[in-house]
């Protein structure tokens, strides 16, 4: 009954904080980096009601009367990160029946408990684009989450004003998709197939506008042939897996001729054709790892394909495909990027304001800039140094992330019990510490 009784006051503290907000905080002090402009050496932030509503210099900005006061001074201040490419919450797509599978709905498969989306908080990352898996043609729908702290996948969908929720579609090629039939078994199929789907669904919106109001000559209802008219109608971006150098432009050559929008995942030959990507003006989202082992396709993978890409004018984001790269990890990407020649700017700018242009959501996340979502995060140093710790994360102004707290600071450094899945009941804790 003790237990029962401290877990309601819990949940209800929880859900008054959902609302809260009703007096603006104003962060004073820190080094903020707004990613579209300079760095505020000694800066403010003002948010409220989940929105930023300043910032600016310390001389420059205003305070409002009413707002409480946080000092960060030492601190840096700089967007919330996105990551364009993750599987955390263990969502699966399609399955072995079919290589192309646009009906389905990775929405339908998380599991919001996952300590994963935790450990991404720690890491400072505040939007994600949940996919499914690369073993298909095309896996399915892909969804856009913010990292509230929400426990069904509605709490945490990021919705458009009427209420949709929003997401991309996830394809891929190369040998991922190569098996048996009814899956190709060559690179020229799996073009094939897709091409085959894709006219499908033109013939399929021809039917529907040769119908016009009547409603007895429309075609039956197919939710695989609506998935790819969003597509074609530009409402879900492709999110297309690929590495090598002829497959990147295939998923290329695809897109030209059924005038669909992608994002090119991985290309780890990209930097072979890093003109060919630019002059097409499709964007990049990439991925660094230490050892390019696992699959032939990424052993040429170069850490300077960042810096190529910038260098060819390559709209260009970085991701984790979480669990290759630990979320927890996110930065070090950009760092050993510009390591390997990328400019910092582009670095920051490609785990923040890049991937939201990725996801059509430029207009809300990415950058530090009044209106948008109060979504931020507090470090203790330099985003890109070795030493640096993710201290906060706000989503929407609200805390989800505190490394002071010792549940916390479990997720962010690993431990027993930082891998379970969240527990209402608070089993693993004992006075704030784990047991």
């Amino acid at each position: 009954m003790k237990r029962f009784a401290a877990t309601t006051i819990i949940l209800l503290i929880s859900a008054s904080g959902a609302t809260g907000q009703e007096t603006p905080q104003a962060y004073v002090g820190a080094e903020i980096i707004p990613i579209t402009g300079p760095v505020i050496s000694d800066g403010v932030l003002v948010v409220h009601q989940g929105k930023i509503v300043a910032v600016g210099s310390a001389e420059a900005t205003t305070v409002p009367a009413d707002a409480e006061r946080v000092d960060v001074a030492g601190k840096v201040i700089m967007p919330g990160l996105v990551d364009t490419h993750s599987h955390v919450g263990s969502g699966w797509g399609g399955d072995s029946s079919a290589p192309i599978q646009p009906d389905c709905r990775v929405l339908d498969s998380i599991n919001v408990r996952d300590a994963g989306l935790q450990k991404a908080q720690a890491g400072g990352l505040t939007t994600l684009n949940v996919m499914p898996g690369s073993g298909h043609l095309l896996s399915g729908q892909t969804i856009y989450i913010k990292l509230r702290d929400g426990k069904t996948i509605d709490g945490l969908a990021i919705q458009d004003d009427d209420g949709n929720v929003l997401g991309g579609m996830k394809m891929a090629n190369g040998t991922n998709s190569q098996r048996d039939p009814p899956f190709p078994g060559t690179r020229a199929k799996s073009a094939a197939l897709v091409r085959e789907q894709f006219v499908k669904a033109l013939d399929y919106r021809r039917k529907i506008k040769q119908a016009g109001d009547d409603p007895t000559k429309l075609p039956d209802r197919d939710l695989a042939m609506e998935g790819l008219l969003e597509v074609l109608d530009g409402k879900r971006i492709v999110h297309f897996h690929t590495h090598r150098q002829d497959d990147i432009l295939t998923a290329i050559r695809l897109s030209k001729e059924f005038g669909f929008r992608v994002v090119l995942h991985h290309v780890s030959e990209g930097w072979k054709v890093a003109d060919e990507i630019a002059e097409a003006g499709v964007p990049c989202s990439i991925i660094i790892v230490d050892s390019p082992g696992g699959k032939i396709e990424a052993k040429d993978l170069l850490f300077k394909t960042g810096a190529i890409l910038e260098k060819a004018g390559v709209l260009t984001a970085y991701h984790t495909d979480d669990g290759i790269t630990d979320s927890r990890l996110f930065f070090r990407s950009a760092a050993l990027g510009v390591r390997a020649g990328m400019s910092r700017e582009k670095a920051l700018h490609a785990l923040t304001l890049a991937g939201a242009k990725m996801l059509d959501l430029q207009d809300r996340i990415g950058s530090l800039e009044t209106g948008k979502d109060a979504d931020f995060i507090i470090l203790s140093g330099d985003p890109l140094s070795a030493y640096t710790k993710v201290l906060q994360t706000y989503v929407e102004g609200e805390k989800v992330f505190d490394r002071s707290d010792p549940k916390d600071r479990l997720l962010a450094v690993g431990g027993y019990g930082a891998s379970e899945d969240q527990q209402t009941h608070m089993c693993c804790y004992e006075n704030g510490e784990a047991r």
